[in-house]
């Protein structure tokens, strides 16, 4: 097989084709979803595909038969009925209160002229000139219109800051979207992609006919590549490239089915630099998503193996966002496990791949006034002082680590109550250097806070908060007792490796280290 163009940053399904770049052949699931329904809602993290999907449906509603030679839709479609398609893309900037109609407004006058319609002037509002344009697309062709809708929550995710402007997007969009359904005889075929699942009830009760396919088996890879895509339609960039490092840096994301898939834009960027780094994550630091987990005093050791109900999972809205649905649905945690108990679903949430694991640990610590380079350089000096066994440099070091992290959290007293939040930022210093790190591993008795193999020996930590007037060197054989009786290191006897069990106890008040204790096993 010859190399061919890299599609990077190619969003059009005419131009990918007809420059002979690489494409990952999505007719089969298009086939099914234009076949089978009539209206659909998509949710996939950015930089996943949304949009070539989007503009791939409106070429084969258009009848562009030429571009779809060789694919597996070619010969079950009717080239010759082809419909209007009315595409509407939220790119633009909706901080201000007129911002969202005067977008719309300019898109719907942009199709206008494309069409060869006169501008509707007495139709002055963006939900007055959707009604209008489907009624006269229509009665230009005499066929239904297919409605293409892009990234439709950016005008409330833009201002999710400023609930009250939110609210105000949220609502007009509703009456717009409402337009649609109301208009249902225009319509042939209606798909809306964004980030984000706000609820029907918020959002989409003006359209509530929606198929929600975000988690819909049949089509989880219907975004992004699949480990077959990679072994075959990208074969030719394979060569010097290590395979198990592709899946361990990439590979990871799972909406239920059976593949996970990797996102599109770390491939095409490591096929063209040939460099493994965090090629997606540095595309768009998520502050929100840190100041989310600062006001809900969420650890980031807390992230991995996080439960999480269906409900809360696909539930987005303005005032009340979830960590887990934020996690999930920006791309930053993913399905690691389904589970049923009676009626009710549960996920085990996890990160998708070592770039998300480190790149998220890394931009936390950064967020908290800490330097990459500082981060990376503590987390390598704690690691070497442990290999060391030079457990007082090391809680010296750890110490000067607490003492460094800013007001943000120093004023929230709640992140200080609990041994979680120290603990988190320890995992997030290891997990920057990638080091082998397991997370609340089980036991027969409990669960373990945290295991470091490193250096060939093992070290399993047990974190505590020193109880009101407690002794310190009772806290301390408290968390020893606890890694013994519960048996948390007889896992690792079989390596061979020195066992080192480390308590580490924190003070409330002083919000730092108290003292740390290594025990052998």
């Amino acid at each position: 097989m010859r190399r061919r163009r890299l599609p990077i940053g190619i969003q059009s399904f005419r131009t990918l084709r007809e420059d002979g770049c690489y494409y990952v052949d999505k007719t089969p699931l298009i086939h099914r979803l234009v076949t089978q329904g009539r209206h659909y809602f998509l949710s996939r993290p950015r930089r996943f595909g949304k949009s070539l999907l989007l503009d791939t449906l409106g070429e084969l509603f258009a009848g562009g038969e030429e571009l779809f030679r060789g694919l597996a839709i070619h010969d079950h479609w009717d080239w010759d009925e082809k419909h209007p398609v009315l595409r509407l893309s939220f790119d633009g900037n909706y901080r201000n209160p007129e911002d969202l109609e005067g977008d719309i407004i300019e898109q719907i006058e942009g199709i206008e002229r494309r069409e060869g319609l006169e501008p509707a002037h007495s139709s002055n509002t963006g939900p007055r000139r959707l009604r209008n344009i489907l009624d006269r697309l229509h009665h230009k062709t005499g066929k239904q219109v297919a409605v293409l809708v892009d990234e439709y929550d950016k005008p409330i995710l833009d201002v999710l800051g400023d609930p009250e402007r939110a609210r105000a997007n949220r609502d007009y969009l509703r009456g717009f979207y409402g337009v649609i359904k109301g208009s249902a005889h225009l319509v042939r075929f209606v798909f809306v992609t964004g980030i984000s699942m706000f609820s029907r009830v918020s959002l989409f009760s003006g359209l509530n006919n929606l198929e929600n396919i975000s988690l819909d088996p049949r089509y989880a890879a219907i975004c992004g590549y699949t480990d077959h895509d990679l072994d075959t339609v990208f074969a030719p960039e394979l060569p010097e490239l290590d395979r198990d490092e592709i899946r361990r840096w990439y590979n990871g994301y799972h909406w239920l089915g059976g593949e996970k898939v990797y996102n599109p834009f770390d491939i095409l960027l490591l096929f063209r630099s040939r460099i493994f780094k965090s090629h997606w994550y540095e595309t768009g630091t998520p502050t929100f998503l840190f100041e989310t987990m600062m006001e809900k005093a969420v650890s980031p050791l807390e992230l991995e193996n996080r439960e999480a109900e269906m409900d809360l999972l696909s539930t987005f809205e303005v005032g009340g966002v979830g960590v887990d649905a934020l996690m999930f649905q920006t791309g930053y945690l993913t399905i690691k496990e389904e589970t049923r108990e009676g009626a009710q679903i549960f996920y085990t949430l996890d990160y998708p791949n070592l770039e998300v694991r480190h790149s998220l640990n890394q931009g936390l610590l950064t967020h908290l006034e800490q330097s990459p380079r500082e981060v990376s350089n503590r987390g390598g000096d704690l690691c070497r002082l442990l290999a060391d066994n030079d457990f007082d440099a090391f809680a010296n070091e750890l110490r000067a680590f607490f003492a460094g992290v800013p007001y943000q959290w120093q004023t929230r007293p709640e992140l200080a109550r609990h041994e979680a939040w120290y603990a988190g930022m320890l995992y997030a210093c290891f997990r920057t250097i990638g080091v082998d790190l397991r997370v609340e591993e089980s036991s027969s008795r409990g669960r373990s806070d945290m295991v470091l193999l490193h250096g060939g020996q093992v070290f399993v930590m047990e974190f505590k908060m020193a109880e009101e007037n407690e002794e310190t060197q009772a806290a301390l054989d408290r968390a020893i007792g606890q890694i013994r009786v519960r048996g948390y290191a007889e896992k690792y006897r079989d390596r061979g490796e020195p066992i080192h069990l480390l308590a580490a106890v924190f003070d409330r008040k002083e919000r730092n280290l108290l003292a740390i204790r290594a025990d052998s096993a």
